[in-house]
């Protein structure tokens, strides 16, 4: 019974920790891997905001749609399975003046993979991705990494980008929670991660739609994670 109450007390620790994720955490997250994005320190109000697992001819196109009403960039890490028929709307996501970053090859968790399985998939959407534009950045699937990624990442010239605020889009289909989420946790030099594809893109879409315009009320404005790191630079 003890047993069992320790258990249940942990997991709500944990699970408080998941939720608030306060900033000394991301501060010492990157102290120990520096080359790792989480955030970036500034006082210019700037957010970067990243949109994982696309394209999706059925919520790409609305995504978009929307970043361009309210003037707002984004990076988009692409699965290099789903860019088959749809090569046309990567070209409009880049030709919008969005940048493209490598999500490997399909949605599954990278850590899973074996280095040598890892660095190909890497290499075999670096391939695909390429065709569309230069290509600087990688998001694990499903957030885990180890020291054999990074290695591999360093080799072949790429940055590796985690985020700030994860409104847990992926697990709770609500994008009244999501976007409650983003505007309570928003501060300059913030990473926001959603995801795209099928009902979670319909989700980004209305969550979208809801915190662009509030953000920018809030002088906000969207960046790349290439305009974001540039902005951590200027400040060294």
């Amino acid at each position: 019974m003890l047993l069992k109450r320790f258990s249940i007390v942990f997991i709500l620790i944990i699970g408080s920790v998941l939720m608030f994720k306060p900033s000394w955490l991301f501060n010492r997250l990157s102290a120990h891997s520096p080359e790792v994005l989480y955030s970036v320190r500034t006082q210019e109000p700037i957010l970067a905001l990243t949109i994982d697992d696309g394209p999706d001819p059925s919520t790409t196109p609305r995504i978009l749609d929307l970043l361009l009403e309210y003037d707002a960039r984004a990076t988009f890490f692409l699965l290099s399975d789903h860019i088959p028929g749809n090569e046309t709307l990567v070209q409009r996501i880049v030709d919008d003046g969005h940048e493209i970053g490598n999500h490997l090859t399909d949605d599954q968790p990278s850590i899973r993979l074996s280095v040598d399985e890892f660095e190909q998939r890497l290499l075999h959407a670096q391939d695909v991705l390429s065709q569309f534009g230069e290509v600087h950045w990688f998001r694990p699937g499903s957030g885990w990494y180890n020291k054999s990624m990074r290695s591999v990442l360093i080799a072949h010239g790429y940055r590796l980008a985690l985020g700030s605020i994860h409104p847990f889009d992926s697990h709770i289909p609500s994008s009244r929670f999501a976007s409650n989420y983003i505007l309570w946790r928003a501060q300059p030099g913030a990473i926001i991660v959603l995801h795209d594809n099928s009902n979670r893109g319909h989700r980004t879409a209305d969550t979208l739609e809801k915190v662009l315009p509030a953000l920018i009320a809030r002088d906000f404005r969207f960046v790349t994670l290439t305009e974001l790191s540039e902005q951590a630079q200027g400040k060294d």
